[in-house]
């Protein structure tokens, strides 16, 4: 890869909110699950999580997959089991939803862990989802409509907490807090992008790519991955 292109993915993945994510729950048209992607990438989410059971998850997942190659999706087979990973990293579980207790989103601290959890596009968020949630919040609208498309609802509340992380100091990192091998892959398959596929068809270890962006590999990596591809 260039130099130009390895700095870029070195200052976004530096700049990258491992503590920010979003949740949904059931969300099942893919153009909404892209765009939700899009916008968590836009503001610097590194994982988004998604509550599809059964036989939808596969085809979810690979629509998700399709969207965005820079923001994991990591999927729960119920909302507890979401909750309960999302908890143990200790952040605050709000629920997008119109009731008499939610507040206002823009009252709430995004600087702290924080995962937004959104409900499907017509039933919307489900009780036992709001049972589980910390707070709710609701986005104020003074129209006749009562609700906004859900990656419309993702994308405001998203913009908000970077505003506050922002005004915080929270993109100002010199160094991404990824674990290094998390940094490793995006670097090689952003970077390599047909050579990562070619290693990944193959069943190969990645390489480590230096602090010049170039590959470090063995011989032996380099013959297997030629020898392979004459196959």
């Amino acid at each position: 890869m260039n130099a130009q292109r390895f700095a870029r993915i070195r200052q976004m993945l530096a700049a990258r909110q491992h503590d920010l994510t979003v949740c949904m729950e059931l969300v099942h048209k893919p153009h909404n699950v892209s765009a939700v992607i899009r916008t968590a990438d836009a503001v610097g989410v590194h994982e988004v999580n998604a509550v599809w059971p059964g036989s939808r998850m596969r085809t979810m997942v690979s629509s998700a997959a399709g969207s965005n190659s820079w923001v994991k999706v990591k999927t729960h087979p119920t909302i507890a089991d979401a909750v309960s990973a999302l908890k143990a990293q200790n952040m605050q579980i709000l629920a997008i939803n119109l009731s008499d207790k939610a507040i206002d989103f823009r009252e709430i601290d995004y600087t702290r862990p924080t995962c937004i959890l959104m409900g499907q596009e017509k039933t919307g968020i489900t009780a036992e989802a709001l049972a589980l949630a910390d707070k709710e919040i609701v986005i104020p609208m003074i129209g006749m409509v009562q609700s906004l498309n859900v990656s419309v609802a993702s994308a405001l509340i998203l913009y908000e907490a970077q505003r506050q992380r922002q005004n915080a100091g929270m993109y100002q990192r010199q160094q991404s807090s990824l674990p290094y091998p998390e940094q490793q892959r995006l670097l090689f398959e952003g970077g390599y992008p047909v050579l990562a596929r070619v290693a990944k068809h193959k069943g190969l270890p990645y390489p480590e790519i230096d602090d010049c962006g170039s590959i470090v590999a063995s011989p032996e990596w380099w013959a297997s991955m030629q020898s392979r591809a004459r196959k």
